[in-house]
């Protein structure tokens, strides 16, 4: 592979004016420039472009630490910041966990060795300590509720946004409600679950483990929660879903085994995803778009770091 001193030495000028040609530098005659060009062209000449981010310090290029880029949750997320990327002329780089802590520390890893400016990490499964010996490096900006000061934030209050979704079931009547939840032990789930906990003191109804529904992503899960309800033997009679299509998949079982939504069953979601439009889900929305946005222009600010708060509202519709 070709290197500017080869061009320097087939054009008969100095590294210099290599260097200088191919930085669109000034001061270098006409005839030198044409010189150095052609050497370039006959010997198919690329410039380092790592070498190139190297001596700039900067690459225009901010990770994305996504578990699941196909589901709408994180769909959304990512969506919201490619439009500011777009925007502030930044390309991405995506770099999927699934919720594997060795493929997190690539990903800060890259933000010390200088391959990306900084890290928007979606979600992550890796404890916060060990994200934290990596801010020195560059900004990273987690969208969850953070106390340390140290680092970007932007999230919702998944504690406040559970309890009112929890309490307007108790307003319409219910007091036996179950949920359901991805991972059990992230930091949200533990707000979700302190929030239904604190909901249930209040009204004087007992914890029952069996009406929280674990391992729930997908539309297929939310068939599969309608048919574990079916086998309990005392059911709850409204579910919080922490999303939207594993909402759709327990409306759409439910029609399947003639249980009527909301007379036998409440239903209220999370995220007010489009399907949760087409089928009239009672939802709680999240502006994850905004969320999106929000935590990109976070990376760009490097001196100082924020927590930023988005607003979330309660969608009626037809499931409660």
């Amino acid at each position: 592979m070709s290197n500017i001193r080869d061009i320097a030495s087939l054009a008969n000028v100095s590294v210099t004016t290599v260097s200088r040609v191919l930085n669109n530098h000034p001061y270098v005659s006409e005839e030198k420039r044409e010189a150095v060009w052609q050497a370039v062209k006959q010997m198919n000449y690329q410039k380092n472009i790592n070498a190139v981010h190297l001596s700039k310090g900067k690459t225009n290029v901010i990770g994305v630490v996504i578990p699941h880029i196909h589901h709408p949750y994180f769909s959304l997320l990512l969506e919201g910041i490619a439009q500011e990327a777009q925007v502030n002329e930044y390309k991405l780089m995506m770099i999927q966990t699934n919720y594997e802590a060795e493929k997190e520390l690539e990903a800060l890893d890259m933000l010390k060795h200088k391959q990306v400016d900084g890290l928007v990490i979606t979600s992550r499964e890796s404890p916060l300590d060990a994200i934290m010996e990596y801010v020195s490096y560059g900004p990273i900006v987690l969208c969850e509720e953070i106390d340390d000061k140290e680092v970007s934030s932007v999230c919702i209050d998944h504690y406040c946004a559970f309890k009112d979704a929890m309490n307007y079931l108790v307003e319409k009547g219910h007091r036996h409600i179950g949920y359901c939840i991805n991972r059990t032990e992230g930091k949200s789930s533990l707000k979700r679950r302190e929030a239904y906990t604190d909901v249930l003191q209040v009204i004087g109804e007992p914890l029952r483990e069996e009406w929280i529904f674990k391992d729930c992503l997908y539309i297929e899960d939310g068939e599969r929660v309608v048919m574990e309800w079916l086998k309990l033997q005392k059911r709850p009679t409204a579910l919080l879903v922490t999303n939207d299509s594993v909402a759709a998949g327990v409306i759409i079982q439910c029609q399947k085994q003639a249980i009527v939504v909301p007379d036998d069953l409440a239903i209220i979601g999370f995220d007010n995803e489009d399907i949760a439009k087409s089928l009239n889900i009672t939802t709680m929305e999240l502006p994850l778009r905004a969320m999106g946005q929000k935590a990109f222009q976070q990376c760009l600010m490097k001196d100082s770091a924020s927590c930023v708060v988005m607003p979330y509202k309660l969608i009626d519709r037809k499931t409660v």
